[in-house]
Formats: C-alpha cells, structure tokens, sequence
C-alpha cells in the first residue's frame, strides 16, 4: 500500500515525463522547417489559408447572400470566429458609417469584383494559392488572384513608396526566425473582406511571418490607420503549405471576367457578351 508522499512523487514524476514528451512535437517541428544557407527560415513554397475570413475578418453568423432568389444557398456567408484579436475593428465613426455604406452593396462594390488586386493583408486571406521565392536580399511573394505579385526588399534601407500601389511596398527584416515586413503606400481602394471593412491611403501593415511547424506559418497582421480607426489592430491566422506533389500556380486572369461588369453598358447593341465590340 502507497503511502500518501509516494503517490504524490509518483504523481509529480508523471507529470514531468508527460510535459516533456508533449513538448517534444513542438520542438521538432521548429527545428524541421527548412532553412536557408545563412540559417534563416525558408518561406519558399506554395501557401494557403484555410479560413472563412475572406467572408468577414470579424466575427459573424452564417447568413444569405445578396441574391438569394438567383443562387440559393450557393451564395450564402458561412459563419466564422473572426481573426481580429482585439475582437472587432475599432472604427472611427464616420468610418464605421462609410463600412456600413459598404456593407449594403458588398457583392456590386467588392473592388475583387472588378479584379483589382487584393492588397495587404486581403491577399494572404483569399482561397487563392499564393507562392514565395525567397533569396537572401528579396522575396517575391506571387499571388494566383489576378495575378498579383509583390516584392519584400530584406535589410535593406528603409525607402518608402514614391507613388501608391496596389499590393504596396514592402520592407522586411528579421527578428530572430520571425520575418517583420512593414507595407506602406497601399492604394486606399482595397478592402479587407467581402463584408465591406475597408481602410485609408494612410494605412501601414505590419506583417509577422514566423514558423510554428514543417509545414505551418503564423501570419500576424497589425494594422494602423488613424484615419479610419481610432487605434491599431491585428489580425492572426495559421497559413499551411500545399502538399500536392504537382502543385503549382495557374492562371487566373480575372480582368476578362470583369469586362461585362465594367463595360457592359456601353457594349455596342447586337454585340454577344464577352466578346469586343466591333
């Protein structure tokens, strides 16, 4: 018969055995992601996110689409938890308006809807692949949604962007084996999710790329806009490498998808859709 100080020896004794082997996995894994010669994490491959949050980045109930006598539930919202840490977006009040505004006709004034490029950090959010090629001085990041692309300048001098950009510009550096990169001069037609959720040509991302496993990333998002918040907010998400031995960007030129949209109107009479008027 045990004693009441050998069970609980015992008890600690497990205890300790179980935390080390359950911290080994993690160890492992860290140790697993692939490096570059100079030791620094290799980002290279093909990465996706698995998240409804290019529905709505903050959280929400499942509900119909816009057109719901058209597409059924073909375009209904899927629910989601949302990925704001802070739990909702702090807009200013005239922004939250101008959200709201947005909101109303989401499906007709999307800017994806007219295939502009998605910016930072919509592009990382899409259920588009997107591929990283990383060298010592420069990473490209290339995304399948309509092409876009986006070049991260690593320890080199801080210049900002002369003139805004789409996808913006990008200046990276390394913290121990997480990668900073901070996006400015993003053009301020982007938004951040089909909801409506929007920001300013005063919005700076600060992004934080770090390993959590072989083949899994931790992609953190601060965003400051004094513009059209009323203080800085962040986004997480898990991004997860694609695993399929032949996988590979394909095209997705959405431009010609969008003529009809943008163009329709003054298509000549007579002339069939998709096609140029003669």
């Amino acid at each position: 018969m045990k004693t009441q100080t050998e069970k609980f020896l015992a008890r600690s004794c497990l205890i300790a055995v179980l935390g080390m082997f359950s911290s080994l996995p993690v160890a492992a894994q860290n140790s697993e992601f692939p490096r570059t010669p100079d030791g620094k994490p290799d980002f290279s491959g093909i990465w996706q996110a698995v998240t409804s949050a290019h529905y709505d980045i903050e959280p929400h109930a499942a509900s119909e689409g816009p057109h719901p006598g058209l597409f059924g539930a073909l375009s209904a919202i899927p629910a989601g938890l949302g990925i704001i840490e802070q739990g909702r977006i702090p807009y200013n009040e005239q922004s939250r308006r101008q959200r709201d505004e947005n909101r109303a006709n989401a499906l007709e004034n999307d800017p994806m809807a007219k295939c502009y490029m998605p910016g930072v950090p919509r592009g990382n959010l899409l259920p588009f692949p997107f591929q990283i090629v990383q060298s010592r001085e420069v990473i490209l990041i290339a995304y399948e949604f309509a092409e876009s692309n986006r070049i991260l300048y690593v320890d080199q001098p801080e210049l900002e962007s002369q003139v805004d950009a789409w996808m913006g510009h990008s200046n990276a550096h390394w913290e121990g084996d997480t990668l900073v990169v901070r996006v400015t001069g993003q053009m301020p037609d982007t938004w951040f999710d089909r909801a409506g959720n929007f920001h300013s040509w005063e919005m700076v991302v600060e992004e934080r790329w770090t390993p959590s496993g072989p083949n899994h990333v931790d992609y953190q998002a601060t965003i400051t806009d004094p513009n059209t918040f009323t203080q800085p907010w962040t986004i997480k998400v898990p991004l997860y490498r694609r695993m399929e031995p032949n996988m590979q960007l394909l095209e997705f030129k959405c431009a010609e998808f969008a003529e009809e949209y943008l163009y329709g109107e003054w298509r000549k009479p007579g002339t069939p859709r998709g096609n140029p008027a003669q």
